[in-house]
């Protein structure tokens, strides 16, 4: 029992004389597991912080092209008017919210110039308080460019960005915030010319062709004669 004893201070006493020896590792160890903590703890706070302001956003996020879920508040001639929705992480969270200002992302869909009736569309398509997916793609100014994309049934999303195109409510133009020699901006870029293509088959919305009666009609009102008719016309009832 005394060896026992002898052998377990001896294994303790040369433990001890390690770790005196190799303090500074000791010590190093113990910082790097604290920051790695910290670091995981900064990321986790990232995740779940709400954004109020495209200027929140860390410009990570959109290099990374990075998805963010929201609720639209409302649609205008300027975009989407967005709430942000953040990760939900217990504790976190709750601390965060204390301390969370209010303010709505303004994003709007990129690689697309909307007419007048697309907005009208959008606003008609987008039910209040809708939950969509934005992808960061660019961000000008107080605007994020994105691909905005609604969930139909558990399993599908439509990207409203070839959505519009598709109704011929729209124009597809260059994307914003992308190099234009990545392979993720040709890639986009024709997904939205196929999109606009469909529209053009089909004469949907802005491609839709006038006709034959219509072009008479139209060419007939604005003829010369026509003008000195109604002109003529009306000095008659005067």
């Amino acid at each position: 029992m005394a060896e026992r004893r002898s052998a377990a201070a001896e294994g303790l006493s040369r433990l001890s004389e390690w770790a005196d020896a190799h303090l500074s590792l000791v010590r190093s160890l113990s910082a790097g597991v604290a920051v790695a903590g910290l670091l995981v703890l900064a990321r986790s706070v990232r995740l779940t912080t709400k954004f109020t302001s495209a200027l929140d956003i860390p410009a990570g996020f959109v290099e990374k092209n990075v998805k963010l879920r929201g609720k639209v508040h409302r649609v205008t001639e300027k975009g989407l008017e967005v709430e942000h929705i953040p990760i939900s992480i217990p504790f976190i969270t709750s601390v965060q919210r204390r301390w969370q200002s209010e303010g709505l992302l303004l994003v709007r869909l990129a690689g697309v110039e909307l007419t007048p009736e697309g907005t009208v569309w959008l606003q008609r398509e987008l039910k209040p308080s809708q939950v969509i997916w934005f992808q960061l793609l660019g961000r000008e100014h107080l605007a994020l460019e994105c691909l905005v994309l609604v969930n139909k049934g558990r399993f599908s999303s439509v990207c409203l960005n070839e959505e519009v195109l598709r109704e011929g409510l729209g124009r597809a133009v260059s994307i914003e915030g992308l190099q234009h020699d990545s392979h993720l901006f040709w890639e986009l870029h024709k997904r939205l010319l196929r999109a606009e293509l469909k529209a053009l088959r089909k004469n949907k919305g802005i491609w839709k062709e006038e006709s034959f009666s219509e072009r008479i009609r139209d060419r007939m009102s604005n003829s010369k004669f026509m003008r000195t008719l109604k002109r003529f016309v009306s000095w008659l009832r005067s």
